[in-house]
C-alpha cells in the first residue's frame, strides 16, 4: 500500500504528516512511528503527525514522538497543521480541544488553559509548582506546567551554556515525573523577551518547541517575570506567546512545507 506524506517544520522542529481524515490508513503504533521517524532509514522527523476525523471537533490530531511515545499536544505541529488545512479549526488533542488559525507564513493557535497543580503536571508527590524545592547539579527551583504535556522550567542566567544534552534525559527520566517531562531552560532578557532551549520528552534536543515556549512564558508570567505577552527565542526562531484575562495560552509564528512524498507501507510495518 503506498501512503502519502507531507513533509514540515516549525522553526525547525520538524514533522511528518499523514492524512486519514478522508482516506483509511492501516493502523499507527510507536512502532510504525518510530521507523519513519528515523532519520538514517525512514524519512525522518522529531515527532509523527497523524490526522483523523473527530466527533468532538473538526478533526483529531495524534502526536508521536521519535521514540514513538504518544504526547497530548504539539505547538509548533499546530502550526503546521494550520498551514496544511488552510483554514481556522477546533481540533481535538489528547491534550484538549485547540483552535487553529493560518495566517501569512504560519499560524496562530489557541492552546488552552495552563495547569499548575501537582496531579495534573503530574508529579509523584506534592509540592508547590511555582518554586519547586528539587534541583539536578546546578539547575535548581524550577517550576512546572501543564499545557496539554508536562514541562519544567528553569530560569538561568545564559541557558546557552547549560548542558542540556547530558541534563535533559536526567530530567525528563526522573522518578519525580511519573509521566517523563519536556526540559525548558531559559533566560529572561528583558519584560518582553525570554531566550529559551527545550529538552523534549521522548525527542531530545530541538530546534523549537510551542509547548515549551508557552509554559516557560506562563511560568514567568506567573512568576511576575514578564508582561503577559513576550517573544520566546528558540535556536530555530521567534514565537510570540500571550496569556490573555481568560486564562487561555495564544502561540503565534511561523510554519513551513518542506515536501511531499509517499512511501511503501510494508516497508515500515
Amino acid at each position: 500500500m503506498r501512503v502519502d506524506f507531507t513533509k514540515m517544520h516549525g522553526l525547525g522542529n520538524d514533522f511528518v504528516v499523514l492524512d486519514a481524515r478522508a482516506k483509511d490508513l492501516p493502523h499507527i503504533d510507536g512502532s510504525i512511528a518510530r521507523a519513519l521517524a528515523d532519520r538514517r532509514t525512514g524519512i525522518g522527523c522529531d515527532q509523527l503527525i497523524l490526522l483523523q476525523p473527530s466527533s468532538a471537533a473538526d478533526f483529531r490530531m495524534r502526536i508521536f514522538n521519535q521514540d514513538g511515545s504518544e504526547v497530548g499536544a504539539c505547538g509548533n505541529a499546530s502550526r503546521a497543521v494550520a498551514l496544511l488545512h488552510g483554514a481556522p479549526a477546533d481540533v481535538e488533542t489528547a491534550g484538549g480541544t485547540i483552535r487553529i488559525e493560518p495566517a501569512t507564513g504560519g499560524a496562530s493557535v489557541d492552546m488552552g488553559e495552563p495547569r499548575f497543580e501537582w496531579d495534573a503536571i503530574p508529579l509523584a508527590y506534592g509540592m508547590d509548582t511555582a518554586v519547586m524545592p528539587v534541583g539536578w547539579d546546578g539547575l535548581d527551583q524550577p517550576g512546572a506546567v501543564n499545557v496539554g504535556n508536562p514541562h519544567v522550567v528553569f530560569f538561568v542566567e545564559d541557558c546557552g551554556a547549560v548542558p542540556l544534552d547530558v541534563l535533559g534525559s536526567e530530567i525528563e527520566n526522573d522518578p519525580l515525573f511519573p509521566e517523563r517531562v519536556n526540559v525548558n531552560v531559559a533566560t529572561i532578557e528583558n519584560r518582553g523577551h525570554i531566550r529559551l532551549r527545550v529538552w523534549e520528552r521522548g525527542a531530545g534536543l530541538t530546534q523549537a518547541c510551542g509547548t515549551g515556549a508557552c509554559a516557560t512564558a506562563v511560568h514567568a508570567m506567573r512568576r511576575g517575570l514578564v508582561q503577559r505577552e513576550v517573544t520566546v527565542t528558540l535556536p530555530g526562531g521567534d514565537l510570540t506567546i500571550a496569556w490573555g484575562e481568560d486564562n487561555r495560552i495564544r502561540m503565534t509564528g511561523p510554519a513551513t512545507e518542506a515536501y511531499r512524498g509517499s512511501f511503501e507501507w510494508d516497508d515500515f510495518a
